[in-house]
């Protein structure tokens, strides 16, 4: 039962909590993009670019941590 807590967590080089966290920061990040981008939707004037920023922002810490892990970086 345990494993299948932390067989994903070790796939990417973190252990339960670690990956838990990382987990909760993406989605308050994409909590925030997504009222940027309904704020926006309302208000076009205002977030223009928030919400983009934040997926980019997401996908390079993603991507970045995968390859420095792959790469023994961690």
């Amino acid at each position: 039962m345990i494993k299948a807590f932390t067989q994903h967590p070790e796939t990417v080089g973190e252990s339960y909590f670690e990956h838990l966290g990382s987990a909760w920061g993406f989605a308050a990040t994409m909590a925030v993009a997504a009222m940027a981008c309904l704020l926006h939707g309302l208000f076009p004037f205002a977030f223009q670019a928030s919400g983009s920023r934040r997926i980019r922002d997401l996908h390079e810490r993603m991507v970045t941590h995968r390859t420095a892990h792959r790469t023994g970086r961690r």
